[in-house]
């Protein structure tokens, strides 16, 4: 029983492999389910087993991405905050190391689920729009609340919404990609990021604090 269930979830992840990668090059609209049945090697029946329409899909692979990127961020913020127990400076080396994991794109970061379902976001029921907005909220309130900790130590040099802050880290992610994509620069998202990390730095130290 054990090995049919581990079976299953293996053909799963498969068509999420495959659907995933079709999606991030061409869109949902562009991508059948005639194409990812092909690709995994399975039969309509087999495919509806695990998804019972193209909502569906797009619901798993929306919070496939998403687990991905909070356990990427959990685990890279935490290992910088070991490395620095003060709250900014562990913030400040948590963006660096990010920066770094980013440079090696397409294999570190493909491209974005929650892009590809804003675009074409007409395509899919409420479920998966609700998702979509929830991933960003939850991005949003991961940084906020680094802020929000931070603040208590080092009060902002300049009246900043932390929202905003936050929100500003999905913005130049997410345009990052695109921009590294049409531009053939992988570079491009890395700085990108370390630009945001002096701008954070500049807020909460003001210009004239040593680099960290």
């Amino acid at each position: 029983m054990t090995a049919v269930l581990n079976r299953s979830s293996s053909k799963r992840e498969r068509i999420l492999e495959v659907a995933e990668e079709a999606v991030l090059a061409k869109g949902f609209a562009a991508t059948s389910i005639e194409e990812i049945i092909t690709a995994v090697g399975i039969t309509k029946s087999g495919f509806f087993y695990h998804f019972p329409d193209k909502s569906d899909l797009a619901k798993a692979l929306l919070q496939r991405y998403i687990d991905h990127e909070e356990t990427l961020l959990g685990d890279l913020f935490q290992r910088a905050d070991e490395l620095h127990e003060d709250p900014l400076h562990g913030f400040l080396v948590g963006l660096k190391m990010l920066a770094e994991v980013m440079s090696d794109l397409p294999k570190a970061h493909p491209g974005c689920i929650i892009a590809s379902v804003c675009y074409q976001e007409q395509l899919f029921n409420r479920d998966v729009v609700e998702l979509n907005a929830s991933a960003l909220l939850a991005w949003r309130k991961r940084f906020r609340e680094r802020f929000e900790l931070i603040a208590k130590r080092y009060p902002p040099k300049i009246p900043v919404d932390f929202d905003a802050l936050a929100d500003m880290m999905s913005g130049l992610v997410d345009g990052g990609i695109i921009l590294s994509r049409v531009l053939k620069d992988k570079d491009l998202l890395p700085r990108q990021v370390m630009l945001y990390r002096d701008f954070v730095r500049a807020v909460f130290l003001g210009t004239g604090e040593d680099r960290a």
